[in-house]
């Protein structure tokens, strides 16, 4: 026999579901970031190991075809600053960069909203000022 749910006993379900994920995602990061805070300070890898590591995940990632291309030192050695920044354990650091994130975001953000105005090419406007006729006392018809 069926069994009938409403909507909102599903969505309720879903949204339940997420939240556990995202908790159990938020636990696991926090071992990670654990486990590596200990091999670091024991001397096991520093931040060259680090750029190499990420380097080769991204070789990895090129051959499967799952990124387009190499990304440049700068990019990987970002990269690793910013993963270098949980391992060490640098909260004033790690909030400079998020805040310079944020404000970054908001910029490009931004400049998506300001109004456009596209100007078309002299051809094409006396091409309309042409089909408009001589009606229209030396004035350009702008759309």
């Amino acid at each position: 026999m069926p069994m009938q749910i409403s909507l909102e006993e599903l969505l309720s379900m879903v949204v339940s579901r997420v939240e556990e994920m995202t908790l159990d995602t938020e636990n696991q990061k926090s071992r990670f970031n654990i486990m590596f805070r200990v091999l670091y300070k024991k001397g096991l890898f520093n931040e060259n190991d680090v750029i190499e590591a990420i380097r080769e995940e991204n070789k990895i990632l090129l051959e499967m075809g799952l990124i387009k291309a190499m990304p440049d030192d700068k990019t990987l050695k970002a990269a690793a600053d910013s993963l270098m920044l949980w391992i060490k354990g640098d909260a004033k650091e790690i909030k400079a960069s998020l805040d310079d994130y944020r404000k970054r975001v908001e910029e490009a953000q931004a400049q998506q909203n300001k109004p456009r105005i596209d100007v078309a090419p002299a051809g094409v406007l006396n091409e309309l000022d042409r089909l408009g006729g001589n009606n229209n006392n030396g004035k350009k018809i702008i759309l």
